[in-house]
């Protein structure tokens, strides 16, 4: 069997190894074991797996394959955030950041190769769209950034915080999502809490609503513009899904438990959205919205029209916010000098879009 038809065992959350399992007449216990190997071991080679029967370790070889993206280029800033870029099919590439702290270690990655949504301030746009990625792909990511930060859950640079923020709009991914969200929420995978796990939107209404009926993780939503009129330029999803009904989604992805907050990304435009009226505007779009404002210094990439926010204009717009009742922070610019900040992933498209958007409700029964 050609080894990229088989089966990447890395597709498979859980459940699904689980019923893989059952279907070769294995016992459950089976499942425990490969992803213990795989996601806590670090073990993608079925030879090394020294608990599996030879007769068992023989049939996987043959039928399936652990393929996972290949790292091919690392750059690490003055400040000790890592980008690697991950080569892909057919000359494509994506981009994955970790950013340590004194108390926590967050991996930004990817879910698509490039982005349909066409962000008129983001470098990804610029590339275009390709392609979804796997689940494989998407977990991946972590698994490759485990071993370069010291060997996983034991290593000297440890991940706390998955955010899904790097390059494409992962609810427009959705069937390979939700397998990814739930092998990073799985004790016998990953295992980081809900409340460590986000999912950044820019507002794919249907898919939010799916979302916090499927897996209970964290959401952010990337805001950028209080009205319609200034969103629809900067964010064009915006016209399919415009802010009323995007707030109402935000209301009630939270109804349900009183603990839960949206983050609202919100990218600092000199002239254009950071005004003291779009602050004031800002405050009366969010009202009886659980949220908290992250105000994102925008980082500037070549060919763009924009220019970030003087400080003193971001520590203004925040102190409004603030008065008006919203927890608001200015997020610390980070792997800047390395092109590894928030809006300047690009990794390598080859543009196959034709910028439109679409989200299919599945038939009942299907994950996508």
């Amino acid at each position: 069997m050609n080894a990229s038809a088989k089966l990447n065992l890395l597709d498979l959350d859980q459940q699904a190894l689980k019923e893989f399992f059952a279907q070769l007449g294995e016992k459950p216990f089976r499942t425990a074991q490969i992803m213990r190997w795989i996601y806590h071991q670090g073990v993608v080679d079925y030879d090394g797996m020294s608990d599996l029967s030879n007769k068992l370790r023989e049939h996987l070889k043959s039928e399936t394959r652990l393929a996972l993206p290949e790292v091919t280029h690392e750059q690490i800033s003055n400040d000790g955030t890592t980008k690697w870029l991950f080569d892909l099919d057919s000359g494509n590439g994506i981009e994955s950041v970790f950013i340590p702290e004194t108390s926590r270690g967050t991996l930004c990655i990817s879910s698509q190769i490039g982005c349909a949504l066409d962000c008129s301030f983001c470098a990804t746009a610029r590339q275009g769209f390709n392609r979804n990625l796997s689940t494989a792909e998407i977990v991946g990511q972590i698994w490759q950034a485990n071993q370069r930060l010291g060997g996983g859950v034991a290593g000297s640079r440890r991940i706390t915080n998955i955010v899904l923020m790097g390059m494409g709009e992962p609810l427009l991914n959705y069937k390979n999502l939700i397998p990814a969200l739930k092998l990073m929420l799985h004790d016998q995978a990953f295992g980081f809490g809900k409340r460590r796990v986000t999912v950044s939107t820019a507002g794919v209404v249907p898919a939010m609503d799916r979302l916090k009926d499927d897996v209970d993780v964290s959401l952010a939503v990337s805001l950028h513009a209080p009205v319609d009129e200034l969103r629809d330029e900067l964010v064009p999803l915006n016209k399919k899904y415009p802010i009323d009904e995007l707030m109402a989604a935000c209301k009630r992805f939270v109804a349900t438990d009183r603990k839960k907050h949206i983050t609202f990304e919100y990218v600092m435009l000199a002239g254009v959205n950071d005004s003291d009226a779009e602050a004031r505007a800002l405050i009366q779009c969010l009202r009886g919205v659980s949220a908290k404002i992250n105000l994102i210094p925008f980082n500037t990439f070549e060919g763009n029209g924009y220019h970030c926010s003087s400080q003193s204009r971001m520590d203004r717009f925040r102190d409004i916010l603030y008065k008006g009742g919203l927890h608001t922070v200015t997020r610390k610019t980070r792997g800047e000098d390395i092109d590894a900040a928030c809006g300047q992933l690009a990794g390598k498209v080859a543009d196959r879009s034709r910028r439109e958007v679409k989200f299919v409700q599945p038939r009942f029964g299907e994950q996508s």
